[in-house]
């Protein structure tokens, strides 16, 4: 019975790690390495901004803030890049480069220096997501292409969390050589997930930029797919609720231990890790999508009240208010995923693909730079009643979603 397990637990990660298709396994051996920086990245940046390179928290903020908004320009410029010169050739450019302005940290000692590599930083991680999900667009088909996204993020999640144990090493000893190390190891992983990229073949890619522009429809002339990108912004600020929302909110208004939300953190990626693939084969149609969308929209209203329900009672009636709203907010974040997926590939004109994927993305980047204003100037300010809006917007936008699809798809049943 033991070896019987241990096999199926093998299989398992061969599932994950080496997939037949050589798109699918370049694509992960890339995000596994990227992830791994990611993870390392969160762990230190901040304290390596603060205690290293001595600059204050404000202006790490400000920084950070700034380029979040440069990202949302260049998530939008990648999928044009995308279409003009391939998915795969502008992914393999923006990995390195994200991993040469990762090292460039290591150099700036002004504000404005900060900012630029930042933007530079921050920037081409927008790019990568775009080229990333173009690539997949355009690499798979159907069915394959949202469960090849959900094991992705599987991975992406795994490895994050193997990254941020990476970084427990330099944060338990705390010297400068030791946060130099962490930041170069960022650098040094990123720049090791380029070459499964490099050794890909197979891949069509354009080679005459102005007959690629000619074709396919432009998507800011699409208003289902632009509504739909709008919406999905929406749906995106879920991920700054949990990890800028619910520690503020832990610390701030309730009483239970701040150990509480490293766990609570943990359990959202034990949940996305075992279930996102399960979603997303559940999710891979305009109807299902439609409908896994709105189940999202009502699950984050429940968490937000399981959130507010957290600032009253005892301290043990809190965590276990904390530990059901991450539950409810986890499977929310993973239909939500997979809901969202389906639609930014079936509502996209295929032969655009690059440009499509480039404003979903936008609208990804451009919920991740509202979220932490959205959740702090509502749940953190105003504790039930901003809860209570935050709840609202996500079930309004959730059922938003589903009308829309449904009437896409009506339309496309006239035709």
């Amino acid at each position: 019975m033991y070896l019987a397990e241990k096999s199926r637990v093998a299989k398992g990660i061969r599932r994950y790690l080496g997939p037949v298709d050589p798109v699918a396994r370049a694509l992960t051996w890339a995000t596994v390495a990227a992830s791994l920086s990611k993870g390392v990245f969160f762990s230190v940046s901040v304290l390596f901004f603060t205690r290293v390179a001595g600059f204050t928290a404000t202006t790490v903020g400000y920084g950070l803030t700034i380029a979040g908004a440069a990202a949302v320009g260049a998530a939008l410029g990648a999928g044009y890049l995308a279409r003009t010169f391939g998915a795969r050739r502008v992914l393999l450019a923006v990995t390195v480069g994200q991993g040469l302005a990762l090292a460039s940290y290591l150099l700036v000692r002004t504000p404005s220096a900060f900012v630029i590599v930042a933007c530079a930083a921050v920037g081409q991680q927008a790019m990568q997501r775009t080229a990333l999900a173009t690539m997949i667009a355009e690499s798979f088909t159907g069915r394959d292409r949202v469960e090849v996204r959900a094991r992705l993020r599987v991975v992406t999640n795994v490895s994050i969390a193997a990254g941020t144990a990476l970084a427990a090493v330099a944060l338990a000893i705390g010297t400068t050589p030791a946060y130099v190390l962490a930041m170069l190891t960022t650098s040094a992983l990123l720049l090791v997930s380029a070459f499964p990229l490099s050794r890909v073949r197979g891949i069509a890619e354009p080679v005459d930029g102005p007959q690629r522009r000619a074709r396919g429809r432009s998507p800011f002339l699409d208003r289902t797919y632009l509504v739909a990108t709008c919406l999905y912004a929406v749906m995106t600020m879920q991920f700054g609720m949990l990890t800028v929302g619910v520690p503020l909110w832990v610390a701030g208004w309730t009483k239970a231990p701040t150990v509480t939300v490293p766990a609570l953190l943990a359990l959202n990626t034990v949940i996305v890790s075992l279930l996102q693939v399960r979603a997303a084969r559940g999710a891979n149609t305009l109807h299902s999508a439609g409908r896994a969308v709105a189940q999202a929209g009502t699950l984050l209203a429940v968490a937000c009240g399981l959130y507010a329900a957290a600032a009253h009672g005892a301290v043990a009636a809190m965590v276990v208010a904390l530990t059901l709203a991450t539950i409810a907010h986890s499977f929310a974040e993973i239909l939500a995923e997979a809901g969202g997926w389906t639609l930014a590939f079936e509502l996209a004109d295929p032969a655009n693909a690059g440009a499509y994927q480039g404003v979903n993305q936008t609208g990804m980047a451009v919920g991740s730079m509202l979220a932490p204003l959205v959740v702090t100037t509502t749940a953190i300010e105003h504790g039930t009643a901003g809860w209570a809006a935050l709840a609202a917007l996500f079930l309004v936008t959730g059922l938003a979603t589903l009308r829309l699809v449904r009437r896409q798809a009506g339309l496309r049943c006239m035709r």
